[in-house]
């Protein structure tokens, strides 16, 4: 295993705050919320307790050719609308396709599909069922296709540990690099799940918001009186590839992914560990992989998905990495701004906490009214400087199952 430095040279993203990664980035230190009611028929018919949810600015299906946005599900449509926008921004590397790799992640898979086939087969029979039925809902078929877009024959490989599966993903993918598997790997996340069983379902165990009445403020991490998560949607795509091989064709370098940690709970299938035991690992595990110590950290990118105990959970976890020092440095909850995209929201969240470190400012939390004492992170409902000199920064993301996967970044 070598101890290659690995970079970022493309960025890829549709999500509920724009089409593109920049137009995202924008929007997030605008304090824009991508929430908004659902304008689906299905929601009264089904009597929806929760009609809203962040959609992805930019619908998939009018990026991509017709024919080729009908033959995937739409979470891997925006696999791949994210990834060609990271290959191109990366500037379409030459690589042998024996060398270039796929770790592409989602937390539930092709659900529309699914769910329309069967709905399909109730009324219609077996005949009218889609002979790609099977290939458009597995899991791993964003990673598969990107594999054949691409081109890409080193590996395709698909990390599904809920919302923990795209920094999982990133984590993956250096390691690969490092162990001489891929010279360039497209790594991310994708989730397409804003469908009537999966907000009854989440909704039936209290986890989302009910704040039908004001959907955009309905996501406020770390406030007193936040009361569940938000339904979100997109993909996040990374380019990563050694050091030297970026430079050795003149590639851009976003940051560098100097670290990671992946551990597990086991403690319960839907709850986190309440005192952070398996979180607070994952993150020393990816700080001593960046050879760096809790005093380096001058930035964290929080899971914080809005949730009565999940908020408080990582704040206990971090603390017991940081100490006291956790209250002072700067801290955002991106979900605010773009609901949770569960399996995608890792990768996403990676590309703010990569430019967060480019720009040297971290992006504002927006919807917090008063912020919850037993959750004292310095956490600002505007952007706050990052100051001078290098910047070494942690991307959190925790998981049904006791999944906890963190991702370390440093500055370019």
């Amino acid at each position: 295993m070598s101890n290659s430095r690995i970079v970022v040279t493309g960025i890829g993203a549709s999500s509920p705050l724009g089409g593109t990664a920049p137009e995202s980035w924008s929007a997030l230190l605008d304090g824009a919320s991508g929430t908004s009611t659902l304008e689906h028929e299905w929601v009264e018919q089904y009597q929806l307790p929760v009609t809203f949810a962040a959609q992805a600015k930019v619908r998939p299906d009018t990026v991509l050719d017709r024919p080729v946005a009908k033959r995937l599900d739409p979470a891997s449509q925006f696999a791949l609308v994210a990834a060609m926008e990271a290959w191109a921004d990366a500037g379409s590397p030459d690589v042998e396709p024996e060398r270039l790799g796929v770790d592409f992640a989602t937390g539930i898979g092709g659900v529309w599909t699914l769910l329309d086939a069967w709905d399909t087969l109730r009324e219609k029979g077996p005949r009218r069922v889609m002979p790609m039925t099977v290939p458009m809902l597995m899991p791993n078929a964003a990673a598969g296709n990107l594999s054949l877009h691409f081109g890409a024959r080193a590996y395709a490989r698909t990390v599904a540990s809920a919302c923990a599966s795209s920094t999982e993903s990133i984590v993956n993918a250096v390691e690969h690099i490092r162990a001489g598997l891929a010279d360039v790997v497209i790594a991310g996340g994708t989730e397409s799940a804003i469908h009537p069983i999966t907000i009854a379902s989440f909704a039936s165990m209290q986890a989302l918001s009910r704040r039908n009445d004001d959907p955009a403020t309905a996501s406020r991490p770390c406030s007193v009186d936040r009361d569940g998560f938000v339904m979100g949607e997109g993909a996040g795509a990374l380019i990563l590839e050694t050091e030297e091989h970026a430079r050795a064709r003149g590639a851009k370098i976003y940051g560098v992914v100097v670290g990671g940690g992946v551990t597990a709970d086991s403690y319960h299938i839907t709850a986190n560990d309440p005192e952070g035991l398996g979180a607070a690992r994952a993150v020393r595990m990816a700080l001593a992989m960046a050879d760096a110590s809790p005093d380096d950290v001058t930035h964290i990118n929080a899971h914080a998905t809005s949730t009565p105990v999940g908020d408080p959970n990582e704040y206990q976890a971090l603390k017991a990495v940081f100490g006291a020092r956790v209250e002072e440095i700067p801290v955002s909850a991106t979900k605010a701004s773009t609901g949770h995209l569960l399996g995608g929201t890792g990768a996403l969240e990676a590309i703010f906490t990569i430019l967060a470190l480019r720009d040297g400012v971290a992006p504002p939390t927006i919807n917090i009214t008063t912020q919850d004492p037993e959750v004292p992170f310095r956490i600002s409902g505007s952007t706050t400087p990052l100051g001078d000199g290098q910047q070494l920064a942690i991307s959190n993301s925790f998981g049904f199952g006791g999944h906890n996967a963190v991702a370390a970044f440093a500055s370019a």
